[in-house]
């Protein structure tokens, strides 16, 4: 039985974009502002745009955002990678339940309690908070994440595929890099880029385990509003808010491309 697109349905739907990304919008469009005050519109202007790039200590924390995003993405990604293997590969093996449990703790985990432990650690082990620290705390919360993603794509992977390489001669390290991770490629690269943006999001973990020269963009953003929002915050969001669609979008037509493109080798 198909159901009809009902008006009601409709009015759901709307209000629910609505209550997604009218906020995103209005943002975007008091970005370009002329008025000091955010919520009086007083003209179109990119005033705001060309004072934040003139604003050194932003873009000093944007950098940093940046680089940090990009190293623990990067390692969350390669250890996620290898811990979805382990999960999905090898079974029962003794220390599976404290592995997993391990695994995915942060992702259940508040945040408060994850970015505490975590500095308590770096204290214990006499480690200077700074970059790599937050690096090192970004990791841990988004490695489970890129596990969870990778995960459930090995669960449904065709094993035929590696058993008939490796009845052919190759290894079982040939194969996981010449069979395996070329069909993973996808999935891997989502749990990078959801990685990656939560590492450039986080507030709560980056403000416990920060320290000099190391000032993430929503730290520096979360004290420019205790002090009163300026146009400027509106702008450095709209630029994320932007980077991040353009990221989406690029990782969706590749995504698409390697389907049609595995699709077209099949026939």
């Amino acid at each position: 039985m198909i159901r009809r697109f009902s008006v009601f349905n409709a009015t759901s739907l709307a209000l629910g974009f609505a209550f997604l990304y009218l906020p995103i919008l209005l943002l975007a469009v008091f970005s370009f502002n002329d008025s000091r005050l955010v919520t009086v519109w007083g003209g179109f202007s990119t005033r705001w745009y060309g004072a934040l790039f003139r604003n050194e200590p932003v873009i000093e924390a944007a950098w940093i955002t940046l680089r940090i995003a990009l190293v623990s993405a990067t390692f969350a990604t390669v250890l996620g990678t290898l811990a979805a293997v382990a999960l999905a590969r090898y079974g029962r093996f003794r220390g599976r339940t404290l592995f997993t449990g391990m695994v995915y703790a942060p992702m259940v985990m508040p945040e408060v309690i994850t970015g505490l432990a975590l500095l308590l650690f770096f204290v214990a082990v006499d480690l200077d908070r700074g970059f790599w620290t937050v690096t090192l705390a970004h990791t841990t919360l988004t490695m489970c994440f890129v596990t969870v993603v990778v995960q459930a794509r090995l669960v449904g992977f065709d094993r035929s595929l590696e058993e008939a390489a490796m009845d052919l001669g190759a290894r079982p390290l040939e194969t996981f890099l010449a069979v395996t991770l070329p069909l993973i490629a996808p999935s891997i690269a989502a749990g990078f880029l959801l990685a990656f943006t939560l590492s450039l999001d986080d507030l709560v973990i980056a403000s416990f385990n920060t320290g000099p020269g190391a000032t993430t963009l929503p730290i520096r953003i979360y004290s420019a509003a205790r002090l009163g929002l300026s146009p400027e915050v509106n702008a450095v969001s709209t630029i994320l808010v932007g980077i991040v669609a353009a990221g989406v979008t690029a990782a969706t037509i590749l995504s698409k491309r390697a389907v049609l493109r595995s699709e077209r080798n099949a026939h």
